[in-house]
């Protein structure tokens, strides 16, 4: 699964606070995810963040820009 900076994803289990859908923030060896229901900011392993992650919600438009820009 690859995600970049401003993906929404979804969780597998909802928050504390009910809310399931999470910012991402910082990718790389660590993800640092948003939760976006109550502004809550953790960080996962990838692995845990592979785990714990359902779907991708909406792709950002900042990694699509950074993949056009690598192709020219």
């Amino acid at each position: 699964m690859t995600c970049s900076i401003g993906d929404i994803v979804m969780t597998r289990k909802p928050h504390a606070c009910g809310g399931s859908e999470w910012a991402v923030t910082r990718t790389g060896a660590d993800y640092k995810i948003k939760c976006l229901t109550c502004g809550r900011v953790i960080m996962l392993p990838y692995e845990d963040f592979v785990k714990k992650v359902k779907k991708i919600v909406r792709k950002s438009d900042i990694g699509n820009k950074r993949e056009t820009r690598e192709e020219q």
